[in-house]
């Protein structure tokens, strides 16, 4: 088999011949998966600290620690906004998560989530020059049931020593309960990735994807598969952009939203699955193969695996259709299958296929953009607004129906959102520091820059080993052997 270069830009060339379409995206899958699990044992995880401040001699010791630190503890104590100043709490956010619903796999028990906690952290820092804490925790009470309100204290207990909070992975509805309650009581901005993350970069791309087919956002019909955190949050956001509410027709797992779901009604913890209940799908279709019929976009965030969306659903589509399957780590259909069922534009969550939709392109820039003016909170208008700067700046270096947004490697994206999503911040009025754009920009980029810097001055000087060449080999053999 062909060495796999340690970029894995040619996976799909790797992969034997006779391979068919569908062989070849469960075959990358595996392959992933098994590199990802021998990669992490290899490195102990993926996350270390190191000083930023020097050690020019032993009696700095004395500075950085005791006696000279005390002038810090009671600096600090007369005046609490100085520990943005003189700690890192300014531009360190704590990455939180009970791990109750990580990825398409679940509950997968506290420390299940350290790996996706972790990769939270990695992406910060190397694209937002962020500082993070990976924080899994315990959050069933004496029931054995996850409670919402022991991850609310947390996160409360801990907010002195962040400048902001990351939510990730918590199953609905507690998401939401944690989410509004922190929103309001903590005086950082509290931020739920897989909701308001997932939906900043959806609108992005369904942005420039409507532009691309000639249709404008008022006018389409839109259909949602799925309404979990992620699915709800992007109707919110796709209204706040100027989404028809009477076009938009959202499905969870028993059937459409609309007017007469009482057992939402009823249900207090799903409110926000209420507030789309009342809002959309008027006509009160209920299946989904008839709603379907002339949609021109599908987002459909719900159940892993290929045969989730069938390809009967889009064919029924209107013409340049919009298909974004974006369930992790299987999308509802591969974009190949989509493409022959008649979409004119795919998009999944992974990296691996045409258009990655996925939050990596979000968070990094949005939170950076937060903690440079120390936000108060992140407001909707924010996430609209890195919306629109990442839109802004893939049409400006041009887009197609396989490029409409942003990829991960292209790093001057991120200071550009930083910056925009900064400048909103201060329209809202929640931010303690007010900078010119340009200021935000310069900051941004300095920080983006040496963070990237400093991870490729580690690899070169192999502080960082090199990824052995036998875990690809094995990783795969392990997909080509199990795809057979």
């Amino acid at each position: 088999m062909e060495k796999i270069k340690l970029d894995l830009s040619n996976l799909d060339k790797v992969f034997p011949e006779n391979f068919t379409e569908e062989q070849i995206a469960n075959a990358k899958t595996v392959f992933l998966k098994t590199l990802a699990k021998s990669s992490h044992k290899f490195y102990s995880g993926k996350i270390q600290t190191i000083p930023k401040a020097p050690v020019p001699g032993f009696n700095w010791f004395n500075v950085w620690y005791t006696p000279g630190v005390s002038k810090i503890s009671t600096s600090i104590r007369d005046d609490n906004s100085l520990s943005f100043e003189l700690s890192n709490r300014g531009n360190m956010v704590a990455v939180v998560s009970d791990s109750t619903r990580v990825l398409g796999d679940g509950d997968v028990t506290p420390p299940g989530g350290l790996g996706v906690m972790e990769g939270k952290v990695f992406l910060m820092k190397y694209l937002g020059g962020v500082d993070a804490v990976a924080l899994c925790v315990n959050s069933y009470n004496d029931k054995g049931e996850h409670d919402p309100d022991k991850i609310i204290d947390f996160v409360k207990m801990l907010e002195p020593s962040f400048g902001a909070v990351n939510l990730e992975d918590i199953s609905q509805p507690n998401c939401f309960k944690v989410l509004d309650t922190l929103r309001e009581e903590c005086d950082i901005p509290v931020w739920h990735d897989d909701a308001q993350g997932t939906a900043s970069v959806t609108l992005a791309g369904l942005i420039n994807a409507l532009k691309i087919a000639g249709k404008k956002m008022e006018d389409v019909k839109i259909v949602m598969l799925g309404a979990g955190a992620s699915n709800t949050t992007i109707a919110r956001l796709l209204l706040a952009a100027g989404s028809n509410p009477d076009n938009l027709i959202l499905f969870d797992s028993k059937s459409s939203l609309h007017i007469d779901r009482d057992d939402i009604r009823q249900n207090k913890a799903f409110y926000r699955k209420w507030e789309l209940s009342e809002k959309t799908n008027p006509n009160k279709i209920t299946d989904i193969g008839e709603a379907m019929k002339g949609a021109d976009v599908l987002i459909a965030l719900s159940k892993p695996g290929p045969d989730t969306v069938k390809p009967a659903w889009i064919s029924s589509m209107a013409e340049k259709s919009i298909v974004f399957t974006c369930a992790n780590p299987v999308p509802e259909i591969y974009p190949y299958a989509a493409k022959e069922a008649g979409a004119f534009i795919t998009a999944t969550g992974r990296g691996d296929f045409p258009n990655q939709v996925n939050n990596s392109l979000g968070f990094p820039g949005i939170l950076k953009g937060a903690l440079m003016v120390r936000a108060h909170s992140i407001t909707d208008n924010m996430a609209v607004a890195a919306a629109e700067s990442l839109a802004k700046y893939a049409e400006k270096r041009g887009i197609n129906p396989d490029d409409i947004i942003p990829k991960m490697d292209e790093s001057s994206v991120f200071p550009e959102e930083a910056a925009d999503v900064a400048m909103q911040a201060i329209k809202d009025g929640v931010a303690r520091v007010h900078l010119s754009r340009e200021e935000a920009f310069n900051i941004a980029k300095k920080d983006i820059d040496f963070a990237r810097g400093l991870t490729h001055h580690l690899m070169d000087e192999n502080y960082i080993d090199t990824v052995p060449q036998e875990l690809l080999d094995d990783a795969l053999k392990a997909a080509v052997d199990e795809v057979k």
